[in-house]
């Protein structure tokens, strides 16, 4: 599957999720993604960019309407890992 094998990829993940309410600039992205080198970041974006999950517009980098669809799947994946980690505490 290709997009499991673009989302597996080195904080393609994280840079999709700091994106899903708003548009950031390199630096701010970079800024939300932590510990991302500017290399690395400069890959993921053109990979998920070619995907066509997101897009630069003027006020930076941002979602398409794919991009959202994509966030809003994955959202039952937060609250089903949030439910795994108690889990994992409790035993």
């Amino acid at each position: 599957m290709a997009l499991l094998d673009l989302l597996g990829r080195r904080w393609a993940l994280r840079i999709v999720w700091e994106l899903r309410d708003t548009r950031l600039t390199f630096r701010a992205l970079a800024d939300a993604c932590g510990k991302l080198s500017p290399t690395v970041l400069n890959t993921r974006i053109h990979e998920l960019r070619e995907a066509g999950i997101m897009d630069d517009g003027p006020e930076g980098y941002g979602l398409t309407s794919l991009g959202r669809d994509l966030v809003t799947s994955l959202v039952p994946l937060v609250g089903w890992s949030e439910k795994w980690a108690r889990s994992l505490r409790v035993g």
